[in-house]
């Protein structure tokens, strides 16, 4: 089974979030399940220059950008088992960062447009495209429209995941002609709402459509959760499925992650984790003493529920337990928890900003880690939460619903609250508490955390389930 795993983004190439996360851990789970999965990424000017160096030139080509040819190199490198390509343009890619130029739609066009070019000059010929999100949203439109009727086209078959809808790629009608090549009389597969919509063309093209988890794949078919799309995703429900995401469990090993202050196992955590939380407050200037901590790494912005933190903070400050919060995001959030921080000193520690060193000290350090997103469609911090013996305490949407269950029952292995409402989530927080002041319950739900298995092997079994289905398709 050949794959070629279409991403704008993965670790440790470029990140900026979790399709990185995915795009360089999946691929090496469906090898290691025979596959054969190779990455294309664009050769972004932020590409360290220690991984630039093993990257090998393997040709050179012209793609088609509205009435223009635009060059596009290609290079290749290996990395953990994975052959990865790189496609090279410096009007497009030699950037600051990944996103956020007035130009990104017709640099993700000329991207999509472009792996599809490549496949005539490398070595390797896929049975599945599978792109991701809106960036790579145009492969299945263009190989439709321009390459199918080719042989070494007219076999692939084409998989589209949706990450999160939010971010739909949208554009003005004044692209569909002068940067896509999108004539009138095809003009509706990426038309929506008086404008071009790539995610929308991915949606009609693909073969396949997943999310990336089971109950995302139910709520975008809801107006609360689909961002205008849940219309057409209802029509499209035949070819839609969830598999929850996985994490690299390599990564995020605390019997072996150096940026922790002592390694431990499911065996040894009690020990191991003390050691971790004294070097956390110590580090964020918390008193030591027999409160829980309650840690967050999140970005500082309003779907990932920080309203409801906001409402609430005081409340579990004053009721017993510190806060360790790392992120950044929108200036309103991040001024709350730095005054949160000065009015409550030795309770409440801030780092604002992105620091992966210090994400994986509150992973281990803390006693809770909150996520109380409106709308969450995987979450992976909360599976890191588990490896590391950090009790999640979360809403019930999307991933998370699926990764977690209330341990109310005595078989779950978090806590959890339904309602997008600060004193149901304020209830969670106290239940956790109550937890925690007893030992031995406490020893039970920590060693069932550590045991939860949230890898990739599972959801590789089930790509490769829908792969194999796909093949057969027509």
């Amino acid at each position: 089974m050949n794959i070629l795993y279409c991403a704008s983004e993965a670790q440790p190439y470029a990140m900026s979030g979790g399709l990185g996360d995915v795009a360089g851990s999946l691929p090496k789970a469906l090898n290691a399940r025979g596959a054969d999965c190779r990455v294309v990424l664009p050769l972004y000017d932020t590409i360290k220059p220690e991984l630039r160096e093993h990257m090998t030139y393997l040709a050179n080509f012209t793609v088609p950008v509205g009435w223009r040819n635009q060059y596009c190199g290609v290079f290749t490198a290996e990395h953990a088992g994975v052959t990865y390509y790189f496609l090279d343009n410096e009007y497009y890619f030699k950037r600051s960062g990944l996103y956020g130029f007035y130009d990104d739609g017709e640099r993700f066009a000329f991207f999509s447009r472009a792996i599809l070019e490549m496949l005539r000059h490398i070595d390797f010929a896929p049975d599945i495209l599978h792109s991701n999100d809106w960036q790579t949203a145009l492969v299945p439109v263009y190989l439709n429209l321009y390459y199918r009727a080719e042989e070494k086209y007219s076999k692939i078959k084409t998989a589209f995941t949706i990450h999160n809808i939010q971010y739909q790629g949208k554009y003005g009608l004044e692209m569909l002609s002068d940067i896509l090549s999108i004539g009138e009389e095809n003009a509706h597969i990426v038309e929506f709402d008086h404008c071009v919509n790539f995610m929308k063309g991915a949606i009609e093209a693909a073969d396949k459509i997943t999310t990336v988890s089971p109950s995302y794949a139910l709520e975008i078919l809801d107006p609360w959760y689909a961002h205008g799309l849940d219309k057409l995703l209802r029509e499209k429900a035949y070819k839609t499925c969830g598999i929850l995401n996985g994490i690299d469990v390599d990564t995020y090993d605390p019997t072996t992650d150096s940026y922790i202050a002592a390694n431990y196992d499911v065996t040894n955590y009690s020990e191991g984790k003390s050691a971790c939380k004294k070097a956390l407050r110590e580090q964020f200037n918390l008193e030591q003493n027999d409160m829980p901590v309650l840690g967050m790494v999140t970005r500082l912005v309003s779907h990932k529920g920080l309203d409801l933190v906001r409402h609430v903070a005081e409340y579990i400050v004053l009721s017993g337990i510190q806060i360790v919060l790392v992120g950044n995001g929108d200036y309103m959030y991040e001024s709350f928890f730095n005054e949160l921080a000065a009015k409550y000193p030795g309770r409440v520690g801030v780092y604002i900003g992105f620091n992966p060193e210090l994400a994986h000290r509150v992973y281990a350090g803390a006693d809770f880690f909150l996520m109380p997103s409106k709308s969450e469609p995987c979450g992976l911090a909360q599976m890191v939460a588990l490896r590391y013996g950090t009790v999640p305490i979360v809403r019930e949407t999307g991933g998370l619903r699926d990764s977690i269950k209330d341990s109310g029952d005595g078989m779950g292995n978090g806590f959890t609250f339904s309602s997008y409402n600060a004193h149901d989530m304020l209830d969670s927080c106290l239940r956790a508490k109550t937890g925690y002041e007893n030992p031995q319950g406490w020893k039970i739900l920590v060693e069932r955390a550590m045991n939860c298995d949230f890898s990739w092997n599972t959801s590789a079994l089930s790509y490769m389930g829908l792969y194999e289905e796909m093949k057969n398709l027509w």
